[in-house]
């Protein structure tokens, strides 16, 4: 599946069959919270992560989650990629430390990924 930018939403059902394509029941994706969209459908991370670089995102900008489609909404977003690892801005883990920008990663993916029982 060739990689996707998400700029307008598009519904978890998309997400779902996306996952079936690849790793079943998750989905990995790259978000930038600057531009508030994000890149799925890679299989790395960092496949997404090029992708949005050569569409004009700044890579301090850029954060790798996964979906987990088997979690419960509030908590389906794992905030787990190696493109995380920033010593010199603070980030040493594969995690998303500063919990500003897991809420910003969380509102991007909110506001892109609606649920059938949204309207």
């Amino acid at each position: 599946m060739a990689i996707q930018i998400i700029k307008e939403p598009i519904s978890k059902k998309t997400i779902e069959e996306i996952a079936r394509n690849q790793f079943g029941d998750m989905v990995k994706a790259a978000v930038d919270i600057e531009n508030n969209l994000m890149a799925i459908g890679g299989e790395l991370h960092a496949d997404e992560e090029k992708v949005l670089l050569e569409n004009g995102s700044e890579q301090e900008n850029i954060w790798g989650i996964n979906l987990r489609l088997d979690t419960a909404h509030d908590a389906w977003i794992e905030f787990d990629s190696m493109i995380n690892v920033r010593p010199s801005r603070g980030n040493r883990s594969r995690s998303v430390e500063n919990q500003e920008i897991r809420q910003k990663i969380r509102d991007i993916v909110n506001g892109l990924i609606y649920t059938q029982n949204q309207s």
